[in-house]
């Protein structure tokens, strides 16, 4: 099982909701799902000194290359132009 981990902090919260509402489209083309969504509630350490963010989201795929192919894909694409009105995010894999 592949993870995903999004780190995201709003910044138009109206696209962020359009975002949201579509996104898991894109997730379940590629076979995977949104495991959890939420607000971020405290920060015990922050020693890698990344930007503040409010939520996080964690994705699970099969294989790491279901993830590649999702974060990858048209379709996925055609949600950058509101995510980068919504957010910003740091993204990665993990397994």
């Amino acid at each position: 099982m592949s993870k995903v981990i999004g780190l995201i902090r709003i910044i138009e919260p109206t696209a962020f909701e359009a975002y949201r509402g579509e996104v898991g489209r894109t997730v379940a083309e590629f076979g995977g799902r949104i495991r959890f969504r939420g607000s971020v509630t405290q920060v015990f350490w922050n020693e890698l000194g990344c930007e503040g963010f409010e939520a996080v989201v964690e994705l699970e795929f099969e294989r790491l290359e279901d993830a590649q192919a999702w974060a990858t894909s048209e379709s996925y694409r055609t949600l950058l132009e509101v995510r980068s009105r919504a957010m910003r995010v740091t993204l990665f894999a993990a397994e």
